[in-house]
Parts: C-alpha cells; sequence; structure tokens
C-alpha cells in the first residue's frame, strides 16, 4: 500500500509570460486528476466539496483558472491576445510546470472540447477521459439538434449595460447568465448565486471572462473518433445547449466509451443533486482506468 501525505494549495504559475491560478488538493505523490471548466468559467464552479469527493483521498486533484478567469492572465474586454488552441495547450503547460507526466481529464462543454483535443493529440498524457454536457469537438454534425430558442436568444439579444465596478450588479448579472442553461426544475439560486459571488470577488475583470473565450479565434479540430483512452462521457437528458444527442454521439464516436444520462440537470458541471449518481459512475470510471 501506497502511504501519500495530505496536500492543499493555491498557486499561479508562470507560464512564458502567462499566469494561471491553480488549487491542489488530495495526495502528495497520487495520480492527478485535472478538471477544465467551460466557456467563461473559473475553478470556482468545481467546489472543494466536489473536488474532495471525487479525489476520494487516492487522487490529486487540480483545478485552475482558464485565462481571463479568476486570478489567471486577463485581456481587455473584447480583445482576448489567445487564441482557441492557446486555451487548449494550457493544461499541458500547467501538467509539465508541475512535473506531471500524464493524469485524467474531466471536462465540461468548452473544457470537454480542450479534453478531446488533448486525448487526440497528446494521448500519451491521458489517464482517463470523462466528457460532460459537451459536444464532438471536430467535423460536420449539422444534424445534432441546436440549443434550445432561450439559449439561442442569449446570443442574440444586446448586451446589458453593466456597471462593472457594482459587485452587487455584477453579481446578479452572472446568476441570471447562468438562467437559460438551467435544467427543468430551474437554476438553483442559492447554490449559483454563492458561487457567482465568490467568482465576482476573487476574479482580475469579470468583464473579460463574460465576453473573450467566446470571440477567441478558434482552434484546430480534432476527430473524436480518434481518442483511445478510456472515456465516460455524462450527458444531462435536458441539456439545454447541447441536448442529449451531443452526448449519445460522442459516446459512439469514441470507442469502447461509455454513457450515462443524468436526469433533471441542465449545461452545468453536476450539482449537489445529482452527485449520489455523478460520484460512483466518476470513481467506477477514474479508479479502474
Amino acid at each position: 500500500m501506497t502511504i501519500y501525505g495530505t496536500h492543499r494549495s493555491k498557486e499561479i504559475l508562470q507560464l512564458s509570460g502567462t499566469e494561471l491560478a491553480i488549487e491542489r488538493s488530495g495526495p502528495d505523490g497520487a495520480p492527478a486528476l485535472l478538471l477544465i471548466a467551460g466557456g467563461g468559467q473559473s475553478m470556482d464552479w468545481w467546489t472543494p466539496e466536489f473536488c474532495d469527493l471525487l479525489g476520494a483521498g487516492e487522487l490529486q486533484v487540480i483545478r485552475y483558472d482558464h485565462r481571463d478567469t479568476g486570478q489567471s492572465s486577463t485581456s481587455p474586454p473584447g480583445r482576448p491576445d489567445y487564441t482557441g488552441d492557446d486555451l487548449a495547450a494550457d493544461p499541458l503547460r500547467l501538467l509539465d510546470a508541475l512535473g506531471i507526466e500524464k493524469a485524467h481529464l474531466i471536462g465540461m462543454s468548452m473544457g470537454g472540447g480542450i479534453a478531446q483535443s488533448i486525448a487526440v493529440r497528446t494521448p500519451e498524457r491521458v489517464r482517463s477521459l470523462t466528457l460532460v454536457e459537451t459536444s464532438p469537438a471536430g467535423g460536420d454534425h449539422g444534424f445534432l439538434p441546436p440549443p434550445t430558442p432561450a439559449v439561442a436568444a442569449t446570443w442574440e439579444e444586446p448586451e446589458p449595460e453593466i456597471d462593472w465596478a457594482d459587485e452587487s450588479a455584477v453579481i446578479d448579472y452572472r446568476v441570471e447568465v447562468e438562467r437559460p442553461f438551467a435544467g427543468p426544475l430551474g437554476l438553483d439560486d442559492v447554490h449559483v448565486r454563492a458561487l457567482a459571488t465568490l467568482e465576482v470577488r476573487r476574479s482580475r475583470n469579470v468583464a473579460s471572462s463574460m465576453a473573450n473565450h467566446f470571440i477567441a479565434a478558434p482552434g484546430a479540430s480534432v476527430d473524436p473518433a480518434e481518442i483511445r483512452v478510456p472515456t465516460l462521457v455524462l450527458h444531462s437528458a435536458d441539456d439545454p445547449m447541447f441536448p442529449l444527442p451531443h452526448g449519445e454521439t460522442l459516446a459512439r464516436m469514441i470507442p469502447g466509451a461509455r454513457l450515462v444520462r443524468m436526469q433533471g440537470v441542465g449545461h452545468e458541471i453536476p450539482p449537489p443533486a445529482v452527485w449520489d449518481v455523478v460520484i460512483p459512475e466518476l470513481h467506477r470510471h477514474l479508479m479502474h482506468s
């Protein structure tokens, strides 16, 4: 039996002019699990409670702030100084800086696209892959259903006038941004407001995080059918951004992938209401990969 020492720390990595804020928790020297959040999300959406349950004392869990979120480097609002390829390269640069040869990857939405890219291009760095509420990262998938009208409308409506110096107004805005992406039971306002408050208070520039990921030049596409690492697909039956056929298609494309359907969840990192289902499924996947 391997005996590990407990480790929990936050730091900012200096990576060739870019700063990435990270947090590591769990046993020193244990296999690594890297969490990759969605577009416009800081590490805060992977809550410490979720991380501790995932790690179960057997994994070193790493979460980080994407560029333009949290305490990582920021660009001016509307002018990202990076591309999708840079966002996709950051997880490997992060692992390199920490001296970690390979890791389990869990990616949500945009983070799932990043995780697919890593698994195709550098499979030797990936122990296992978990794709949460995401879609095939490359190819022509026009046959897949579009977002719901409520989600699509968020891209067409003019941006509201926000006083970014008014913390209360910014938190309200951050909560409302999530509302169209909620599941059939509606938004868990208490849970989301707590996360939004934490994120806003520790972010260098919320205005940048709300815009820049979505206007950065896209990265090169990959073919998920080329993935050869153990893969779990977690997808809600009611995802309003990427309806269930997106997850079903991913699971069919990736050899040996397993699909777990969640109920009552929207386009979100699995909330506490489904941890009783999600955590055992993730342990089954992570501990046997």
